[in-house]
């Protein structure tokens, strides 16, 4: 299943490049995909709903139970 998900994340990231953004895949737990979001849809104010509504919906065409997590660098003091 991880190289469908792979396969998948690159099929959405064109999008996200069409924007000024991309993202990058941290790891996969079982059925958790663990996404950092850079460019500019890593300061984006609507990186999550593209998070759920589009990079999640379209993995969930692999698997109904495939879930996106964003992570995101500790901020610097």
């Amino acid at each position: 299943m991880e190289e469908q998900i792979k396969a998948k994340l690159d099929e959405l990231r064109v999008g996200l490049q069409a924007d000024g953004g991309d993202l990058e895949l941290v790891k996969i737990e079982g059925k958790v995909v663990y996404l950092r979001l850079v460019g500019h849809c890593g300061s984006c104010p609507f990186a999550m709903m593209t998070l759920k509504q589009g990079i999640e919906a379209g993995l969930q065409e692999i698997d109904p139970e495939i879930t996106v997590e964003r992570v995101v660098e500790e901020q610097m003091p």
